[in-house]
């Protein structure tokens, strides 16, 4: 029963998210020989204004883009 953890800013959509879930599913199920329904993708979206790059958070790079 593998289980494998996504940390990602949040902000991505549901779709990215299956997407993702999906591409992961499928290549930990064949190279650890066991059924895609064992694997199990665990996603943790953290929010931008508690992850800093460089000593700048996220979110106020953001409104630097802006």
């Amino acid at each position: 029963m593998p289980r494998v953890r996504v940390e990602w800013l949040e902000g991505r959509t549901q779709e990215q998210r299956q997407r993702l879930a999906n591409a992961i599913t499928q290549s930990v199920a064949e190279i650890a020989l066991v059924a895609p329904e064992q694997v199990t993708v665990l996603f943790d979206e953290i929010p931008r204004h508690l992850q800093a790059k460089g000593g700048v958070f996220w979110c106020d790079r953001d409104q630097k883009v802006s």
